[in-house]
């Protein structure tokens, strides 16, 4: 069809503003299909979706379509005849696929019959291959070539219009931008197809139809691409918090809103290049008399109590393995200093929280240490605490057992000094 439109002009005619109107108005649509090129690289470095790659195929296939099939073609590349020809042939064959393709990745799923979903891409192939024979072979079947060629394209048509309709009748919303975006050029199509297989009509490409349907296709199907990919972040944002509180209820104690062994054993690397290279396990002194006497109600108010107590010290990660048993990793020279601190706060925290026990609540406690640079797992500082935490009970609880051999700070608090030296003076004598 483009062949048939050809024509010989004087060289003087190019410089008519005919023609210089018709190239403004060309150049105005080709910067009109290069923004979504720019739009979709920007979409797709943070969403990698298949559609906006297709999209852009087809923003491309597009562009090829107006520069061989219009003025731009002589002005800008001036190529023979034939070479226009099947140029025009393949980039025809691509657009379709590309198109097919779009529609195939872009609708959502489930809103689409798998046929016609499937139906597409056979679709792509179809038109690749029609248009790489017709391209290649021109002169194969001369007088019903072209009109084989053009009626080859309706099944294809068909198809297209049964997978928007369906989408559209399963609700989806992008296929409302492409049925609006794709009208002009689902018309210029149709106009092609009966003048080129109707005999008695005269062969109609449609071409103003055609660049209406381009401009359609940039407002709507870009604007569509964009809500759709709107509407998938939204949804991988929500997926993402919700694993997100999943994990974070996984990894917390309900109780005390501590962390528990799972997050502390998940994160302990983590923990110790922030500096935290001691580790305190602690556990209550006599809790399940509490619970015998008072109740597990009471039980859980006195745990409750201890957890926010552990919590005060910003160089103290508190966690709750589970029962009255907790673990402390601390960061800092004074490590030791600040376990023994958060350890004697208990008994008051736990008398103004939960009052009428009828004596202190106390707890014992095993601190352990590696060097800095040392590969140490958490099971193996673990079991050194809990091994100092079970002399400690030995010994009469209410007390640490430590391996570190730090002293405190001279600014320390005396009124924990008593408790540092009576620690020390049972790891000594053990």
């Amino acid at each position: 069809m483009t062949l048939e439109r050809a024509y010989l002009s004087p060289p003087e005619a190019a410089a008519g503003p005919d023609f210089l109107r018709s190239l403004v108005f060309l150049s105005v649509l080709s910067g009109m299909l290069s923004m979504p090129l720019i739009f979709n690289a920007a979409f797709y470095r943070v969403l990698r979706e298949p559609f906006v790659l297709w999209h852009s195929a087809l923003t491309l296939s597009l562009l090829a379509t107006i520069l061989t099939s219009s003025e731009l073609a002589v002005v800008l590349v001036d190529p023979p005849a034939m070479t226009l020809s099947w140029m025009t042939t393949m980039i025809f064959g691509l657009t379709v696929a590309s198109g097919a393709l779009f529609t195939h990745s872009f609708i959502e799923p489930s809103h689409m019959h798998p046929l016609l979903r499937r139906a597409l891409i056979y679709c792509a192939v179809w038109a690749v291959l029609l248009s790489a024979f017709h391209a290649t072979f021109p002169f194969v079947a001369r007088p019903i070539q072209s009109t084989a060629y053009t009626a080859a394209f309706a099944p294809v048509l068909v198809i297209f219009f049964l997978s928007v309709a369906d989408a559209l009748r399963r609700g989806s919303r992008a296929a409302k931008f492409q049925a609006i975006g794709y009208i002009p050029m689902i018309m210029s199509g149709l106009v092609r197809l009966i003048t080129g297989v109707v005999p008695w009509l005269e062969s109609n490409d449609a071409m103003l139809l055609f660049y209406l349907g381009c401009a359609c296709e940039v407002l709507f199907t870009t604007l569509g691409v964009a809500d759709r990919f709107m509407t998938i972040r939204r949804q991988r944002d929500k997926a993402r918090f919700e694993a997100d509180a999943l994990k974070s209820i996984s990894e917390r104690d309900a109780l005390t809103g501590l962390l528990n062994r799972r997050a502390i054993e998940q994160n302990f690397e983590k923990y110790r290049d922030e500096g935290y290279r001691a580790l305190a396990v602690l556990d209550l002194d006599h809790f399940k008399a509490i619970n015998d006497a008072h109740g597990h109600g009471t039980g859980d108010a006195v745990l409750k109590a201890v957890g926010e107590v552990l919590q005060t010290d910003p160089q103290v990660r508190a966690f709750r393995l589970g029962g009255e048993e907790f673990v402390l990793l601390v960061r800092g020279e004074d490590a030791q200093l600040r376990a023994e601190r958060s350890r004697q706060a208990i008994p008051s925290a736990v008398a103004n929280a939960v009052p009428g026990l009828g004596h202190p609540v106390t707890a014992s406690m095993g601190i352990s240490d590696a060097p800095p640079n040392a590969d140490v797992r958490f099971a193996e500082l673990y079991k050194q605490a809990d091994k100092l935490l079970y002399d400690a009970k030995l010994s009469g609880r209410n007390r640490t057992k430590s391996t570190l051999s730090q002293k405190p700070r001279d600014d320390a608090n005396p009124m924990i000094d008593g408790a540092v030296k009576h620690a020390r003076s049972e790891k000594l004598s053990s």
